[in-house]
């Protein structure tokens, strides 16, 4: 049977294969695993056992597992973008995107697209580095025999030192699983659980004055934008408390996600939530308040904070692996966890997602200051899972250009994705063949 023999079947489990013959249910839905599906041949043996696909991640490991892949050609190449305005943090200042794309092409012909982000000192790699070590993993992988896609990634991130290089390795994994999607006949969403085919994005105000920091709030509330999230941190109280009044005065009616990368003490961090408490404000969540390695800190802001404000704490930077996300569930040290692609790769953010659901823990999606090619590709993770709170994937918005063909259509805050097979983006590079 081949793959153009199947169908998406809807469902209250999401979007499954079944073979043509075969109708849906109202509440039952079913897939078959695939023992043998290769790019070469597209042909997927059947077992005649059927299984109710109650897992959004079930296609996705069933592709993962079985399909064979043979890289043709890989290589990396810059991707320079300015950005409308500098962007800053409590830890660095960004003037333009130095980021790195990605390009694998199977044997098959079938193309896929990836992006290393790059972001000192909050990635290890800055753009030389991750051309460098992007070349030697891209020459490796023309060099591997047909193996399943699950092994090749493990050996992209054996490659790579795992934790050393995790934005390097993640722009490669994209790259991988967006060829095996287009291969299959996939769109990414529906490779990663079919849960949705959207999402709604908040939008970021960097460090700023408070004059420039109302003029993007009011602006981002005509654009229809009601979820805001502020940088603060690493400058003084007072200033974030200015910045934060600011915004709102202009979108008095807006949902607030504070980010503090790292900038406060555990101090500091309740005395900023008791002073916006005493002005009538409540954000719908902290993030990273304190720097990566204080544990200690990082639970007890958690704990006072639900306690006295009803603020729930999310960790960012303390969270890069899945070990990090058990010690945070373990030590109750965090109520949400932020998934990065940067930081995880696509194995591992699908790891750290299935662990923090079976914990109890709230999820949240973002990305460093990425183009539409990796934000799309955390787009399609979002929607496709369905299982994230908070949703953090606007950075393509605060780039002058936009390099990227295909993709995500965004209205505003809406992202809506498509039926192109993977992410269906790719670069503008007429040096490239796509």
């Amino acid at each position: 049977m081949y793959l153009d023999s199947l169908i998406i079947g809807p469902c209250v489990h999401g979007p499954t294969y079944l073979p043509r013959n075969i109708t849906p249910s109202e509440h039952h839905c079913f897939r078959f695993p695939f023992s043998s599906w290769s790019a070469s041949c597209k042909i997927p043996s059947i077992s005649s056992r059927w299984t109710c696909q109650l897992c959004p991640s079930s296609v996705c490991y069933d592709v993962l597992n079985s399909f064979i892949v043979k890289v043709s050609r890989a290589e990396r190449q810059p991707l320079n973008v300015p950005l409308i305005a500098p962007f800053t943090i409590a830890t660095t200042r960004l003037d333009s995107v130095q980021n790195v794309a990605i390009r694998v092409e199977l044997t098959d012909g079938s193309v896929g697209w990836g992006e290393i982000p790059t972001l000192p000192p909050v990635t290890i790699e800055d753009q030389p580095i991750a051309l460098e070590q992007a070349l030697f993993a891209c020459a490796h992988l023309k060099n591997v025999p047909p193996k399943p896609c699950n092994e090749l990634l493990k050996e992209i991130s054996d490659l790579l030192h795992p934790g050393k290089f995790a934005s390097v390795r993640a722009g490669m994994e994209m790259a991988v699983v967006d060829a095996v999607c287009r291969s299959v006949g996939l769109p990414l969403w529906q490779f990663f659980g079919g849960c949705s085919n959207s999402i709604t994005t908040d939008i970021t105000i960097p460090i700023c004055t408070p004059k420039e920091a109302g003029s993007l709030a009011a602006q981002y509330a005509k654009r229809g934008f009601h979820a805001l999230k502020l940088k603060v941190g690493g400058r003084g109280l007072l200033a974030d408390l200015d910045m934060l009044t600011s915004i709102h005065m202009e979108h008095p009616n807006c949902q607030l996600i504070l980010d503090a990368n790292e900038g406060y003490t555990p101090d500091e961090a309740l005395q900023f939530l008791s002073q916006l408490h005493d002005i009538g404000i409540t954000p719908m969540l902290l993030e990273q308040p304190v720097p990566r390695h204080d544990w200690e800190g990082l639970g007890y802001v958690c704990r006072m904070a639900k306690k006295l404000f009803g603020v729930p704490i999310a960790a960012d930077e303390s969270c890069r692996s899945l070990l990090d996300a058990k010690h945070i569930a373990n030590s109750s040290l965090a109520d949400v966890i932020n998934i990065k692609l940067a930081k995880v790769g696509v194995i591992g953010a699908l790891e750290v997602i299935q662990f923090a659901k079976s914990a109890g823990l709230e999820l949240m999606i973002g990305g460093m200051i990425e183009t539409r090619l990796a934000m799309g590709f955390a787009v399609n993770l979002a929607a496709g899972q369905g299982c994230f709170r908070f949703i953090d994937l606007d950075t393509p918005i605060l780039l002058a250009e936009d390099p990227i063909c295909g993709g995500y259509e965004a209205d505003g805050p809406v992202y809506k994705l498509t039926e192109a097979l993977g992410h269906g983006a790719s670069v503008h590079w007429p040096d490239m063949n796509q």
